[in-house]
């Protein structure tokens, strides 16, 4: 699905998740002490006052919080985003405190099962009890395999399971019928974070494939096996996922939507992939009668028939078992979560600690019964005002583009109308659902953290795939909502904003219009411009894969964008290691766009009102931009940066905090920037 989020969140098997956050008012702690900020929503004490603002923006607003807020052992980053994340966790604690206390809940009830779930996840000593014995099934069934076809069952039913290989299959929007559901294939069946992990040849990568092998080993020995037999499966798995690697598309592939959509009969399925019995697949699967899908990466699904028909029984053994331990870990005792995070967390994000259990069991307790958990966390923390400001804001930024587009001289007539078409079409949600999740259908007790996992996993599956055939939910979030995130879904054409992130310093009520504006009002911009970035302008009004674009359009289109990729490649990240531009250019066309027009809303929102006082010694406009700086206030292990820019489409922070503002001839008015100084680009780029 082409969804695309404000910040970054990044999974890394069940061990840990990772995303930015903000901090509350741009420097307020989580008591949001009035004393400590600005009464504007700025915290002076986060500038560097010694830095110019010509100079470097995101030093001059930001550069002595980051210098005073050093990044906490268990975390691999530490920013405003993630403080507000921090905040919010909190609260979710409590709540799953009092309900795990509560063991006269009703049976059924959500309060019952986020309990439950919460309790059994926080109970160590009955998981280390339980050892492996929740998974000994699954690793019996493995070794009674004695043929492809029962490799195949058995793939099927790990998916089920939420093990996802070694390839997804699953349900989404017809990319070219969006009123309906279809059943889609999409590559998946690595264990390190990405394709080019397995094939760049420089060291760094070598040094991390070793460090990988080492921990399959490690992990198969914690399993029971001999470290001679550990040391061999982890060649195999490596091998395996290494053949996988090179099928797979990258990450600026992975895109472009136009190259994954390939609708196919079941006929045509198996002629693709011909030693692969789908019929036999689908039936294991659950979905038995299917009588077409998508196949996004066809060319990856040819390796997989390949190795399915090449590789011995013994090889796919060992690689189903890996991946059943790696996606489980979390669930197992002490031994795997810490080896677990040895890797995916402290090598590849360079976290020196593993986080306390509690943050660890909210996290999977709102990824497992997230509307469960959202729906008493927006009673409790969520004013039905904030809700009712978002959506004047959002109404306020729509209003903006849809001014701005009559002024752009790059887009004829015909694709313009088309434009406000698709702007007039936009759905706005705001906060949570209007009709809940219905949980009644999984099982959760206290017995065991590994089965309600397990459990989890299926109910999750069993729902999505159970709308293949159905009309679309254009009701259906695609986030719970305590996330601190928000998110564009062109399929759907619309943009979503949990209650998660309505707080300050995106919005705060108390703060100047002008903070608020360059903050949530930005974030709001930021979702409404996906839909006209790189990867949104190829879904139209509907969320239909169709062109809307005259050929003259498309090409200024294109030549716009490509002047916002090239501005990212000459970031550089560290000695030798650049931002990819083609990868971060839907985020930072949306960063540019969403900021532009947020500006506009704000001066519009002045309109016949006396000009605004400046305040400590900052214009109105001033404090529009520091707005949009707090937001990206961060610091980042080396390690979290370098796999940031390997695979996620979000640039740094400290780029997304300059980046846009070098184009905008609004900020250079704002602090007196002239041509030559390093925040006024040469070439501007500039789209909306």
């Amino acid at each position: 699905m082409f969804k695309r989020r404000f910040l970054a969140g990044l999974v890394f098997s069940s061990v840990l998740v990772l995303s930015f956050s903000i901090l509350l008012s741009g420097g307020r702690n989580a008591n949001a002490a009035a004393d400590s900020a600005s009464s504007w929503g700025f915290d002076l004490s986060s500038l560097d006052r010694t830095c110019k603002p010509c100079d470097d923006f995101y030093q001059l607003a930001m550069g002595s919080w980051m210098k005073n807020n050093p990044i906490p052992a268990d975390y691999s980053n530490w920013g405003t985003f993630t403080q507000l994340a921090d905040r919010n966790q909190q609260s979710l604690r409590a709540i799953l405190e009092n309900a795990a206390a509560n063991k006269a809940a009703a049976a059924g009830s959500s309060e019952q099962k986020i309990g439950d779930f919460y309790a059994s996840c926080m109970n160590t000593d009955a998981i280390d009890a339980q050892g492996l014995k929740p998974l000994a099934a699954e690793f019996a069934r493995m070794d009674a395999m004695s043929n492809g076809a029962a490799i195949l069952q058995e793939i099927a039913h790990l998916q089920n399971e939420g093990v996802r290989v070694p390839f997804r299959f699953e349900s989404d929007q017809d990319f070219k019928d969006s009123t309906q559901v279809i059943g889609e294939i999409n590559q998946a069946g690595l264990g390190m974070p990405d394709r080019d992990y397995y094939l760049r040849d420089d060291d760094k990568s070598k040094q991390l494939r070793e460090a990988y092998e080492k921990h399959v080993v490690k992990m198969f020995t914690l399993a029971g096996d001999a470290p001679e037999k550990a040391a061999f499966e982890a060649k195999t798995v490596l091998a395996l996922e290494s053949a996988l690697a090179k099928a797979s598309m990258t990450r600026v592939q992975l895109r472009d939507p136009d190259i994954q959509y390939h609708k196919m009969s079941l006929v045509q399925l198996q002629q693709l992939a011909p030693h692969t019995n789908w019929k036999d697949y689908f039936a294991a699967a659950g979905r038995p009668g299917l009588a077409e899908l998508n196949v996004s990466q066809p060319d990856f699904l040819k390796e997989v028939d390949n190795q399915l028909a090449a590789a011995p029984l013994d090889d796919w053994k060992t690689y189903l078992r890996w991946h059943l331990l790696h996606g489980a870990a979390d669930a197992l005792p002490g031994a795997f979560v810490q080896e677990n995070f040895e890797f995916n967390g402290k090598l590849l994000t360079g976290a020196k600690e593993l986080q306390p259990r509690w943050k660890r069991c909210v996290r999977a307790t709102d990824r497992n019964l997230g509307e469960a958990l959202g729906q008493i966390y927006v009673q409790k923390y969520f004013p039905q005002q904030a809700k009712a400001r978002t959506l004047e804001m959002v109404h306020n930024l729509l209003a903006a583009l849809r001014d701005d587009l009559p002024t752009l001289s790059w887009m004829s007539a015909e694709t313009r109308k088309a434009a406000a078409a698709k702007l007039e079409a936009f759905a706005v949600k705001i906060g949570y659902p209007d009709k809940w999740r219905d949980y009644s259908a999984l099982q959760v007790d206290r017995n065991s953290y590994a089965a309600n996992f397990l459990r989890g996993a299926r109910f999750e599956t069993a729902r999505d795939l159970a709308k293949i055939g159905k009309p679309v939910d254009r009701g259906e979030w695609g986030m719970s909502p305590p996330t601190v995130n928000a998110y564009n879904n062109s399929q759907l054409n619309e943009i979503v904003f949990p209650a998660g992130i309505l707080q300050p310093p995106f919005y705060d009520p108390q703060a100047d219009d002008s903070v608020n504006y360059g903050g949530m009002g930005a974030v709001i911009g930021h979702e409404i411009t996906h839909g006209f970035d790189d990867q949104g302008a190829k879904f139209d009004a509907q969320g239909n894969l169709k062109n809307w674009w005259t050929d003259q359009d498309i090409k200024n289109f294109q030549e716009r964008g490509d002047c916002v990729a090239k501005q990212f490649d000459g970031y550089e990240v560290e000695k030798g290691l650049h931002q990819n531009g083609k990868l971060v250019e839907g985020e930072s066309i949306a960063d540019l766009g969403g900021l532009t027009i947020a500006y506009a809303a704000y001066e519009k929102s002045l309109a016949g009102k006396p000009r605004p006082k400046d305040v400590d010694g900052f214009t109105p406009e001033q404090r529009f931009f520091l707005g949009w700086a707090q937001v990206w206030g961060a610091n980042l292990r080396p390690e979290f940066a370098r796999l940031l820019t390997n695979t996620n489409p979000h640039p740094l922070p400290r780029f997304r905090g300059i980046a846009p503002l070098s184009n905008m001839a609004e900020f250079a008015r704002a602090f007196g920037c002239k041509k030559g100084d390093a925040m006024v680009r040469e070439q501007v780029c500039k789209i909306w």
